[in-house]
C-alpha cells in the first residue's frame, strides 16, 4: 500500500512582532529526509483493513464464472492482501490462492448481478468440464448398479484407434489455427505437454486392470500410447488432471492460461464427439476375435 507524502506548508504570523511582512514566506517543517523516510514506512495494514475475513463466504471468480467460496487462509505479501479458497462442493484439490479482484461479498445483489455456479446445480456439466461424477446408487439398485460398472469395466476399446491422440491434438491445432489464424505458442506448448502427460499417465493411472493385458499386446517398444488410444483414454486424462497439477509448481497466471486452453479443448472434443469418440465398448472376446482374423488376413 504506498503511502502518500504530505507537503504541509504553514504560514505562521508572529504574534509579538505584528503582522507579516510581503517577504515573508511560508515555512516547510518537513525535510526531505523526512518525506523519504515516511514514503519507504514499511508498516503493515491492520487486520480490520483486510477486506475478507478467515471462513468468510465469498463470491470467487473462476474461468468467467462465479462459485460459491470460503476464505480458508489470509495473507498480505507485496503490498496487497491474498487470499486462498475453498469452493463449496468441489474436491479441495481446486482450492488456491487468489487476489482481491477474483472476489466479491456473499450479498443478494451481487448474486443477481451474475449467476452464481454451484456443485449441486451444475453436476451434470462437469463431464464437459472433465471431471468425473461420483453418484451413490440408491439402496434397491445397489446390486445392479455393481453389475452394471463390472460390465463396463470389462469392456474393451478395439486399438489401435482412428483417430488417435496425437490426430486429435493435431486437428485441434489446425482448428485454433483456421479460428485465430495462427497457433499461438502458448497452444503449442500445452499441446505437447499434454500429449506429454498423457504418453506418462496412461500405462500408471488411465488402464483399467482389465485393460492391462491388451496394453502390454498392443504397445511395441518404439510406440508411444498417443498412436494408438483415442478419445475415451484421453478424456481419462482430463479427470485426473486437477490431482496431477496441484502438486506441479505453476504461477497462477500461467495456471489460469493453462485452465482455459483445456478447458477450451474440452469443448472442442464435445463438438466433435461422433466423429472422436467410439458409441460403445466391445467385448475383451469380440476384441481378441477381432485381432486374431486381422492376423490371419
Amino acid at each position: 500500500m504506498k503511502m502518500g507524502s504530505l507537503n504541509a506548508e504553514l504560514n505562521e504570523n508572529d504574534d509579538h512582532s505584528g503582522s507579516a511582512t510581503e517577504s515573508d514566506e511560508p515555512t516547510n517543517t518537513k525535510t526531505e529526509t523526512d518525506e523519504d523516510k515516511e514514503k519507504e514506512c514499511p508498516c503493515p495494514p491492520t487486520p480490520a483493513s483486510c477486506p475478507y475475513q478467515v471462513n468468510e463466504k465469498v463470491l470467487a471468480f473462476f474461468q468467467s464464472h462465479v462459485y460459491e467460496a470460503k476464505v480458508i487462509q489470509v495473507q498480505y505479501r507485496l503490498k496487497e492482501w491474498t487470499f486462498r479458497v475453498h469452493y463449496l462442493g468441489w474436491n479441495k484439490s481446486w482450492d488456491e490462492w487468489v487476489g482481491v479482484h477474483r472476489l466479491m461479498k456473499d450479498t443478494e445483489a451481487n448474486r443477481h448481478r451474475q449467476p452464481v455456479f454451484t456443485k449441486k446445480r451444475d453436476e451434470d456439466k462437469n463431464l464437459k468440464s472433465g471431471h468425473a461424477l461420483q453418484m451413490k446408487p440408491r439402496s434397491s439398485n445397489v446390486g445392479r448398479g455393481r453389475k452394471r460398472k463390472n460390465d463396463s469395466l470389462n469392456k474393451l476399446v478395439k486399438l489401435p484407434r482412428t483417430p488417435n491422440v496425437d490426430d486429435i491434438l493435431e486437428k485441434y491445432c489446425d482448428y485454433r489455427s483456421k479460428k485465430d489464424g495462427l497457433v499461438a505458442d502458448s497452444t503449442g506448448e500445452i499441446v505437447k505437454g499434454l500429449r506429454c502427460y498423457f504418453d506418462k499417465a496412461l500405462p500408471i493411472m488411465l488402464l483399467y486392470k482389465s485393460e492391462r493385458e491388451q496394453y502390454e499386446d498392443s504397445m511395441a517398444a518404439d510406440v508411444s500410447p498417443s498412436s494408438v488410444y483415442g478419445a475415451e483414454h484421453l478424456l481419462r486424462l482430463f479427470v485426473k488432471l486437477p490431482e496431477l497439477l496441484v502438486h506441479a509448481k505453476i504461477e497462477e497466471e500461467t495456471l489460469t492460461l493453462l485452465q482455459h486452453k483445456l478447458v477450451d479443448l474440452l469443448k472442442f472434443l464435445q463438438k466433435h464427439q461422433s466423429t472422436f469418440f467410439l458409441s460403445r465398448y466391445h467385448s475383451a472376446e469380440d476384441v481378441e476375435t477381432s485381432a486374431n482374423k486381422q492376423e490371419d488376413d
